[in-house]
């Protein structure tokens, strides 16, 4: 209650999908959030604006007790009364099912059951289909199916595979089911370059494949159907049956939208792909302007049960909306059958709409993934779990570059758009066709345009004459405004996940989007007093599995500079930075464990912070010491520090460093090695018979790779104590390694590294040291599976550690 009523506002002027605001929110604190976009200003009213008012009150539905919830602990029954939104989410599930009933009696008979081998009928998860495109060979032509892989499940106990039948009396292709993998493909038909025959063995480049797309020559190929099972997913082969009636479906309606001509993160107009509808087969439009056309029936059904409250069947209103674009998303032609987990990725499971060559079509009316009832629970999970009891939030479009909802001196906390990697207008607009024609009377300041704003958008696009200056303008006037507006009683918050390190600029690497963000901090007057890197972003996600993505947001923590800051010289500033970076960057290390693929980007605030105390930084001729001049001097130092934390590493395992870098996992010169093994005074045989951590054969040496500490060769259950305490920093770090390695069956994961560390004994820390310095050898040459790996040894130490005593502590209990 103090806090509502004496807290100051948290302002975020690019809120986005309002998860700022809400959180702040969350904490009892006042919230505003504003956005260009009128899909991210929605969302964030759907967050922050309309559950806190409904709060307490009972659902309308029929079906409800308006007295209160009924729960269940064990045999006793208890009734709870409506708290927090629960009962707008109750609406949203009832009125949820009330359109899936009468979706299914106008469209079911477009979603047919499969007979399964027994002749039971099976309710169809997904149909799974191909894009084909005419072979060139004149003495083939037959319709070649562009497919990345012919595995339908990895699942253990449920592999299965679709095999391509070729039928040279009526030249077509067919798929047939199996279990096992005989004379299935191993190779992708389609690739970067372009496509290969499956029948004649033609190879055709991307440029014809895009041609014959463009000419309207391009079109789908059922290859298996995956249907509901008792205990798992069944997999079956396509029937002309179920072919013929996905191609019957007539939509009366569809978006009329058109895609840009250029867009970041599109890549499909390259193959004739121009209008919004074409994301969607005729069967998957049909479903979704069927939901849709059943929106204003729902409405009329929701201002009946609650007596004429329009407001609040809107409200419902707009829920049910944003289910129907979770079915967009989902159900689209650009969705992709995960084999590994045996289910649908939507079209966003990256940011990005690139062609889909083989793709799943989801079934609504199934019980699994992606069907229309687990997107109304999605829906309704989030708004019973939105802190509607706390104070009502404010929600606001606008240009933050001219329009700031900040009169009374509120705390900033933002998450400003990141350069040139996302173009939000654009994505959008993949959900803004479908919700405005369902919500343009009801936000009628949302949705006035055909589709999103973005000439005024805050992004690097191409669409622009020339990008960065327009994104950097629109950066320099929101922080100036904000500057001007925010409160000087509390430091301003600024996230940022722009990956550092990605050109190359003189004998240093910098980053355009980090230069822009930094140039327009300072320009507009604000001094980094630090830097809080915070982990934001799921491992597991699409973009990161397998791949060296940051997995922090760096928090950008800022107050306004003095009007009368001292200025600098470049020597000053240089001297400065060396003196207290090493500093730093031990305590972002040792105490904080950023991982090596965040330590760049953590790297900038300790610089940054040096560089923005100063009114200017200039060389003695005058001449600008930049922002850009001084990211490569940060990334400088973090190489400097890479290279000293290398001493600190046992003798073995700095020749093995110093090895890598001349030869890798190559073979090298055996009088090499020995030059450089007598630097350490150490010996090379001892290395190869003792340790065990190379071969020195015939004259020849070369260090074991990851895959030589598969885990049959070393005693790993053996009891603790009686371990020679011998494993060199290096075989024990190679070894986590392997473990790390979730693509290999005997991966033991945290587990098998605790084992590692245990075996270890001391010195373990110096494993999480060479872990960074092989992730940064692995991230230099952009092998991002190895990158990964190590990366991932840092980001889970202190699991490894926990693992490790608690393995150490249950050992010493059985011994006494």
């Amino acid at each position: 209650q103090y806090l509502a009523e004496h807290a100051p506002t948290i302002y975020d002027p690019f809120c986005g999908g309002g998860s700022i605001p809400l959180e702040a929110q969350r904490l009892g604190m006042k919230a505003v959030g504003s956005d260009l976009n009128p899909v991210a200003v929605l969302i964030t009213k759907a967050l922050i604006e309309i559950p806190p008012k409904f709060a307490n009150k009972p659902p309308v539905n029929p079906d409800a007790d308006p007295m209160g919830i009924t729960t269940s602990k064990g045999k006793q029954k208890k009734k709870l009364p409506w708290h927090a939104a629960a009962g707008l989410a109750d609406d949203i599930r009832y009125y949820g099912k009330w359109m899936r009933q009468e979706a299914f009696k106008r469209i079911g008979h477009l979603y047919p059951t499969i007979k399964d081998e027994n002749g039971i009928d099976r309710t169809v998860i997904a149909w799974l289909w191909t894009r084909t495109i005419p072979c060139s060979n004149p003495a083939c032509g037959i319709n070649m199916p562009m497919m990345k892989t012919f595995q339908l499940s990895k699942k253990p106990n449920n592999q299965h595979w679709t095999k391509p039948v070729i039928n040279r009396e009526n030249n077509t292709v067919s798929f047939q089911v199996q279990n096992h993998p005989t004379d299935v493909p191993t190779e992708a038909t389609v690739y970067r370059q372009g496509a290969t025959c499956i029948a004649c063995k033609s190879a055709v480049k991307l440029d014809y494949v895009r041609q014959q797309a463009r000419e309207g020559k391009m079109s789908e190929q059922m290859t298996a159907i995956v249907a509901e099972g008792d205990k798992k997913r069944l997999f079956i082969s396509p029937t002309d049956e179920h072919m013929q009636t996905a191609l019957s479906a007539e939509p009366e309606w569809k978006p009329s939208a058109t895609l840009p001509e250029k867009a970041l993160g599109f890549a499909v107009q390259n193959y004739g792909i121009t209008n919004w509808h074409q994301l969607f087969t005729q069967r998957q439009l049909l479903t979704l302007t069927t939901f849709s056309d059943l929106i204003s029936e729902v409405r009329s059904l929701i201002v009946q049960d609650s007596d004429s409250d329009d407001e609040y069947a809107d409200a419902v209103c707009t829920y049910l909306t944003l289910a129907v674009g979770r079915v967009a998303n989902s159900g689209s032609s650009y969705t992709r059958w995960q084999n590994s987990g045996d289910k649908v990725a939507g079209v966003f499971a990256m940011q990005t709409i690139s062609m889909m060559w083989d793709f799943a079509e989801t079934n609504a009316f199934s019980t699994q993934t992606q069907n229309w009832m687990a997107q109304i629970e999605w829906v309704s999970k989030a708004v019973e779990h939105t802190p509607s009891e706390s104070n009502h939030g404010k929600t606001h479009q606008a240009d933050a570059s001219n329009t700031v909802h900040a009169n009374d001196g509120p705390i900033i906390v933002t998450d400003p758009p990141y350069y040139d990697n996302i173009g939000y207008a654009d994505i959008s607009d993949f959900f803004y066709v479908w919700l405005r024609p369902l919500l343009r009377d009801t936000y009628p300041e949302l949705f006035a345009g055909m589709l999103t704003p973005k000439a005024e958008e805050t992004v690097a696009s191409p669409r622009f004459e020339d990008p960065r200056q327009h994104f950097e303008d629109g950066l320099n006037k929101t922080l100036k405004l904000i500057r001007q507006q925010c409160t000087d009683d509390y430091p301003s918050s600024i996230f940022y996940a722009y990956k550092q390190q990605e050109e190359e600029r003189d004998s240093g690497q910098t980053s355009t989007g980090w230069e822009t963000m930094l140039n327009a901090l300072i320009d507009s007057g604000f001094h980094i007093i630090g830097t809080w890197p915070i982990r934001t972003e799921r491992s597991a996600r699409s973009n990161a599995m397998g791949t060296n993505s940051l997995a922090s947001s760096v928090i950008l923590v800022c107050r306004p500079r003095p009007e009368d800051a001292e200025f600098s010289l470049r020597r000053q500033f240089l001297e400065e930075l060396a003196d207290k970076m090493p500093t730093a960057l031990d305590h972002l290390t040792r105490e904080g464990h950023i991982a090596p693929t965040d330590l760049a980007q953590a790297a900038i605030g300790p610089g940054m912070e040096i560089y923005s105390k100063y009114s200017s930084v200039t060389a003695i001729s005058g001449k600008p010491f930049t922002v850009k001049d001084a990211l490569i001097a940060i990334n400088r130092e973090v190489q400097k520090y890479d290279q000293r934390v290398t001493g600190d590493l046992d003798p073995e395992t700095q020749f093995c460093v110093t090895w890598l870098n001349q030869h890798g996992f190559e073979q090298g010169e055996f009088g090499d090695a020995n030059v450089a093994a007598q630097a350490k005074n150490i010996d090379v045989r001892n290395l190869a018979d003792f340790h065990d951590i190379l071969t020195a054969e015939s004259g020849k040496v070369q260090l074991h790779n990851i895959h030589y500490y598969a885990p049959v060769d070393y005693d790993y259950e053996a009891p603790i104590d009686d371990r020679d305490g011998n494993m060199t920093a290096w075989e024990a770090c190679l070894r986590m390694a392997y473990h790390m390695d979730y693509q290999r069956e005997d991966a033991g994961g945290i587990y098998g590294s605790a084992i590692v560390y245990n075996t270890k004994g001391d010195y373990t820390d110096m494993i999480e040291r060479l872990a960074r310095i092989l992730y940064n050898y692995h991230d230099a040459r952009d092998e991002a599976r190895q990158a990964y790996i190590f990366n991932s040894i840092v980001t889970q130490w202190n699991e490894i550690y926990l693992e490790a005593h608690k393995r150490r502590r249950a050992h010493q209990q059985t011994l006494t």
